[in-house]
Parts: structure tokens; sequence; C-alpha cells
């Protein structure tokens, strides 16, 4: 906890009072921080606000069969083309996946996985993801990109990652040096929000930990005995990766059980995670492709 709070630029407990201060000091910033932004002239990155990714979270569903769907829907409400939404079936799973074409050959992966534990509703792990994913397709939706931005919904990562190891055991060889990061978001809305430093690339997390302080976003780098992401599979085959999360010293009482509800996801928390996971992929844009291997 005290490497959080040297972290944290509203100096409260992490209680509601703590929130309200870190939600004003982000407000203060949306004004001027498309900036640091993938925004080229004439073009602006579209923000969400709090309140439209708590009611997205809101219709998490609570069958694991109807999640798939639910993603694909999560996204033409973001202004997605059907045309543009692919279930990618490899090795027994199936991932979504949303290509916005960039100029070059470089590619930016966004994840996070859709699928859940027959426990609960799965809302924090990870439908809170899944809804930070398509919030940040939403923002760069309209916007010319020279990298290529990939969006997927992994499955089945609750049985072993396996949605994303089918993923990168399809990338040749030849690609991987073309893959310049992979942002993962995992199980926002219960505290503070966090870099899973056991499931990520050093460089990738100090970029990370480097732009939530200049947009006054709380983030510290935590080790999470047991737990693993999506994005260790992108780190096996060399490709930097970063798992971004906001869980609680209590997870093992919410996730992966009948707690994991909407009602335990913190708005709040959930808008932290998501407009630093913004930040981060519209800075990796604008950077070289091996910035992020120094």
């Amino acid at each position: 906890m005290s490497n959080r709070r040297k972290l944290v630029v509203c100096a409260q407990p992490l209680g509601l009072a703590f929130f309200a201060c870190v939600l004003v000091a982000l407000s203060a910033t949306s004004g001027h921080a498309s900036r640091n932004y993938l925004a080229p002239q004439n073009y602006k990155v579209v923000f969400s606000t709090k309140e439209e990714l708590a009611e997205d979270v809101a219709l998490a569903p609570c069958k694991d069969s109807e999640r798939l769907n639910a993603v694909k829907a999560l996204f033409l409400k973001m202004g997605a083309r059907e045309d543009e939404l692919t279930v990618e079936k490899l090795d027994g799973v199936e991932n979504l996946v949303l290509l916005k074409k960039g100029k070059s050959p470089a590619t930016i992966v966004i994840g996070a996985h859709y699928d859940k534990v027959a426990a609960g509703c799965g809302a924090i792990d990870n439908w809170t993801g899944i809804v930070t994913l398509a919030h940040i397709f939403k923002g760069f939706k309209d916007i010319p990109v020279e990298k290529n931005l990939v969006f997927v919904a992994f499955g089945k990562e609750e049985q072993g990652l396996l949605g994303s190891k089918a993923m990168v055991k399809a990338i040749s060889k030849e690609e991987v040096n073309n893959y310049c990061a992979m942002v993962n978001i995992d199980s926002l809305g219960m505290t503070a929000l966090e870099i899973m430093e056991n499931t990520s690339s050093g460089p990738l997390t100090k970029r990370a930990v480097d732009i939530a302080k200049r947009i006054k976003a709380p983030l510290t780098p935590v080790t999470i005995a047991g737990a693993d992401a999506d994005s260790s599979s992108f780190v096996s085959k060399k490709i930097p990766a970063i798992t971004i999360s906001a869980i609680s010293s209590e997870w093992r009482q919410v996730l992966h059980s009948d707690n994991d509800q909407v009602s335990k996801v913190n708005p709040v928390s959930l808008y932290i995670g998501y407009r630093v996971a913004l930040a981060l992929v519209g800075e990796l844009h604008n950077l070289p492709c091996d910035a992020s291997r120094k």
C-alpha cells in the first residue's frame, strides 16, 4: 500500500473521497489531453464518460454462452460496422477481432477476454475489460491511423489463456517484429489502477506509469501472486505487452465467485482504467515500433 500512495495525486484513503478527487483531476485534463493521444490535425479523440462506461458494464451477461454475441452488440453500439467484426476460430477458440487498418504493417493489439467462469456474472472479470476495449475503439474509430490497431476479445482465457495463445501461435516469425505492443485490460473497478507487473514488459510498465502521472491518474505496478493474464501469451513471443487491472486485496472473494456482480464495480475505478489505457494506446501509436522494447 505504501508504494501505491506515493503515486496518488489525491491523497485520501481508497474510498469515496479518493475516487471523487481523482475524477475531478481527470476531468480537468480532458479538454487538452488529446494532444497526448492519436489526434492528427482536424481530428479529435472522442472521450467516453463515466456514465457511458457504467451503463455498458450494467449489461454484463451472466451466461458464458451469451458473452460473444454481447461483445458484438457492444462494438456495433460503439459505431463498428458488421463487416468489420470477424470471429476467428483458432485451435477450438473463438476470438472476436476488429482491425482498424493503418498505413504501415506496424501493429498494436488491444485486448480483453470475454469469457467467464460458471460462478457469478463476470462483471469485473472481465466485462469491465470488454467495455473498456469497446470504448477505446470508439475513441479512435474516426481517426486515420499509421499503425494497425487490432481490437481483440479473447475467448477461453479462464481455461488457460487459450484465446490469446491461439492468436500468438498464428503470428509467423516474419511478422513478430511488426507487433509493436499489446495492451491488455483485465478486471477493473475494484480499487486504484494497477499494472500486473508479473505479466507485463518492463518498458511498457514504465511508460504506463509516466502517462498516468501526466493525466493525474493513480497507478502502481503490483505483483499478483497466482494470477495470469493474456499479456503473458504475447510476452512469451517476445512481443511487448502489459495488463492493466484494478483489483483489491479481496479479489479472491470476488473474482471467480458468485460475488462478481455489476454492483461490485466502482465506476470511477473503471473510468480511470479506461482513461489510462486510451492514453497508452494513443502514445504507442505515435512512437516508433521498437520504442516498447527499450
